[in-house]
């Protein structure tokens, strides 16, 4: 009986102790205001990228539009657009050239031009969708900075710019997959295009 009475007595302490551990189990996942953050909002299911369906249409397009493509020199998409960018900045980053690729070459007017365009359109708009609270962290400046080359050099171009935009849409479907699905790869990317 003697328990009992010491069990009921610290019984109240108990009950305290037992709230304070799950109030800092629930409170130690959110993140401290001013600490770097991991960007979940900044990832995409892998499932995604695996529909045949969606990535035959994309690279179909792709195909097509590169045949009429009479600049061999330049492009627009490669790893140029990922100088001086951090790796969790990698998926803002294409979040933002998808978006400049959907509004200004796939929703203009190539889009009677080519078959497909806008269901293409259609999925990375839906990516996009997805990414919308995706954000960068740490420095702007070079994100910026290599989009508006990207955007300078399609400009160049001209009509030519946009039919390289949509002939790369294989190789921006590819890249927003690797910044976008897995836990970046120790040892660096094998591609060096």
């Amino acid at each position: 009986m003697a328990s009992l009475h010491t069990l009921s007595k610290s019984f109240p302490g108990w009950v305290l102790f037992c709230c304070c551990c799950c109030l800092l189990l629930l409170t130690s996942s959110l993140p401290v205001k001013g600490a770097p953050t991991v960007h979940h909002a900044c990832r995409l299911r892998k499932v995604n990228f695996q529909q045949p369906y969606i990535r035959n249409r994309t690279y179909t397009l792709a195909k097509m539009a590169s045949a009429s493509d009479k600049d061999t020199d330049n492009r627009l998409i490669g790893q140029e657009l990922f100088v001086n960018i951090r790796e969790n900045n990698r998926c803002y980053l294409m979040k933002r050239v998808v978006e400049l690729v959907v509004k200004d070459v796939l929703l203009t007017e190539v889009k009677n031009q080519y078959p497909h365009v806008e269901e293409v359109a259609q999925f990375l708009a839906s990516l996009t969708s997805e990414l919308s609270s995706c954000k960068f962290s740490g420095n702007r400046e070079h994100i910026e900075k290599n989009l508006e080359q990207m955007k300078s050099k399609m400009e160049q171009l001209g009509e030519n710019g946009k039919t390289k935009a949509i002939g790369e849409l294989d190789l921006l479907f590819d890249y927003m997959e690797n910044a976008c699905t897995d836990a970046p790869k120790k040892g660096g990317n094998k591609k060096k295009n």
